[in-house]
């Protein structure tokens, strides 16, 4: 391996190290920030979509009840 006797070799590597940490930090907030907002979504999405299935389903037993009678 080579290791160099002038350590400011090091530097560049260790500027562009932290330039890529600072971008892959903020990437992974990004990410979680979207995924977070998608499963906000996702979750009212359902929620509308269960409500609209209970209405339903209460207005076909009401049917169910009249042509019964």
């Amino acid at each position: 391996m080579y290791f160099p006797e002038d350590k400011s070799l090091y530097l560049p590597a260790a500027i562009e190290f932290g330039i890529l940490m600072i971008i892959v930090f903020a990437t992974f907030r990004f990410i979680r920030r979207l995924a977070a907002r998608q499963a906000a979504k996702a979750s009212h999405l359902e929620a509308r979509a269960l409500q609209e299935r209970d209405e339903r389903m209460a207005k076909e037993r009401a049917l169910d009840k009249l042509q019964k009678q």
